[in-house]
């Protein structure tokens, strides 16, 4: 299904995955996850700089993350309606969320965790692997739901590229684009930093999307 649905999409749609600007809790190094922070004053004026130098396109659809960071990001970039995805949330950290690794230092679950590469469940939170698969069901919806607009987009007359933007955390960037990212690299190696992004094209026949950032 996945297969049929990515190899039906042509060129002319690109996708704007872009991370939430600076909460207090990113200032500061921690572990943010299920902790609704909304933007610092630092991350509104970053924000505003790429605004200003134009590395936003203009879309025809957004979809966001339901939380205040990313909400708020949209609302600062797009200033339009939005399409909330509650699969689209951070992964929940456990015993972890809202410290940083000075905090955990010491902590043998931490410790545990780092010697994993990151692969163990966060303790009374989410495993990498659930987290992981809910991003990644949210994104086929996503794709199948603007293949159709597309459709609808040239049916009514209209020309040029359809662009949707997606609103999201920096891990949920990571996951969807450790499968589908083009060409292929690690889960940490899609790192990106707050206010950036990629712009994704798809890659003809097949389920992946050639990766651009955003900057």
């Amino acid at each position: 299904m996945e297969a049929e649905l990515y190899e039906e999409i042509n060129g002319m749609i690109q996708l704007y995955l872009i991370r939430h600007s600076m909460t207090a809790g990113n200032l500061k190094k921690r572990y943010i996850g299920r902790t609704d922070e909304s933007l610092c004053p630092e991350g509104i004026v970053l924000l505003e700089s790429y605004i200003q130098k134009n590395i936003y396109p203009e879309v025809q659809r957004v979809y966001v993350s339901p939380m205040k960071r990313c909400m708020e990001t949209a609302k600062l970039i797009f200033k339009e309606n939005f399409y909330e995805v509650e699969e689209l949330r951070e992964c929940d950290f456990g015993i972890f969320e809202n410290k940083n690794y000075k905090e955990l230092s010491g902590n043998g679950d931490y410790q545990a965790w780092i010697d994993s590469n990151g692969t163990l469940p966060f303790p009374n939170g989410e495993s990498m692997d659930a987290f992981k698969s809910r991003c990644l069901e949210a994104f086929a919806r996503i794709v199948e739901e603007v293949s159709g607009a597309e459709q609808e987009w040239i049916a009514s007359g209209k020309t040029g590229i359809f662009r949707a933007g997606i609103v999201v955390h920096g891990g949920t960037i990571m996951a969807i684009l450790e499968q589908y990212g083009y060409p292929k690299a690690a889960y940490f190696d899609y790192q990106v930093k707050n206010g950036c992004g990629y712009r994704l094209t798809p890659v003809e026949g097949t389920r992946l999307w050639n990766c651009l950032c955003l900057q």
